[in-house]
Parts: C-alpha cells; structure tokens; sequence
C-alpha cells in the first residue's frame, strides 16, 4: 500500500502551476486554493492574506519533497515579492507551507541552494509559514488551464537544470 504525502506551495496565480505540475512524475492529484490567510472558507472574492496556493498528493517512492520544490523554484520566480508576471497583491506570494520541521529544513536547505546558484538576480524572498489550512478553491479554478487551454499562465519552467546537485 503506497502512503501518499501531501505538499503545500504558492507562486503566483494557482492555474499555472497546477497545470505543470499536474504531469510531473509522482504527482497524483493537484487541487487549486488558499491558504495561509485571515478567514475560513475564503472564496476568490474573500480571501484576505490567503495566497493561491496548491495541494500536491505525491507518492514519495516515485519523488520527493525537495524534488517537488526543486521544480517549483524553476518554475515561479521566487525573487519577487507578492509578484508573478502580471499579478500582484500577497495572494500571489511565494510561500511554502511546511507541516513539520523536516519539511521546513528542507526547505530552507532548498532556498540556500537556488540563491547559492546565482541563477536569479535577487534572492529568494519565499516564505516559509506552517501549513494550517487548505481550502480548496471555487470549482471552475480546479484545471482550469484544461478546461481554457488559452487561459493566462505566468508560470514556464526556467531553468531545465535542477537545483539538487547530484551527491557522489
């Protein structure tokens, strides 16, 4: 019986980085909503200090936690603050939602990693915040990218090479 994990990422507009996601190797399942904010059932219209935000459910025997976030540091930039492309505000905040404290070592190990690489201009301004609630968000943002296959993404892998230095 395989014990899936969860992990819980924001980078800007949610759609984007559900739809690369939703194929990477591991991954099985990607649901768009908000998190890390002031009030309960936020809504699209009502989410003060939410970010967009996914919940990825992945099988640790096929990839990993720092693997997931090696992508989403290629893939968002995490040097802007409450920034992706054309959206700003804190909802579109880079944050990670780390659950207990391997998950914030790592993720902090990850951060000096991308800002050690000299990749990004500036330095990574991800938060990192303790993962309390996800709430899903309004059903016509789930896969929306799949169902409005011209809709608006901010999100493109950048870099093809990972972060994670293979260790000999």
């Amino acid at each position: 019986m395989i014990n899936y994990k969860k992990a819980y990422i924001a980078g800007g507009c949610f759609w984007g980085m559900e739809d690369l996601f939703r194929t990477r190797p591991g991954i099985k399942d990607t649901e768009v909503g908000y998190q890390g904010g002031e009030n309960d059932n936020p809504t699209y219209k009502n989410h003060p200090g939410h970010a967009e935000g996914i919940e990825l459910t992945y099988n640790p025997n096929e990839t990993s936690f720092k693997e997931i976030l090696d992508y989403f540091f290629r893939m968002h930039n995490p040097t802007t603050v409450d920034q992706q492309g054309n959206d700003r505000g804190s909802s579109y905040r880079s944050a990670i939602f780390y659950q207990n404290d391997e998950e914030k070592a790592i993720a902090k190990e990850m951060i000096d990693l991308v800002d050690a690489s000299g990749k990004w201009q500036g330095k990574v301004v991800t938060t990192l915040e303790p993962y309390t609630t996800f709430w899903q968000a309004e059903d016509y943002h789930q896969d929306y990218l799949v169902k409005n296959p011209n809709g608006y993404t901010c999100h493109f892998l950048r870099f093809d090479e990972s972060f994670i230095k293979e260790e000999v």
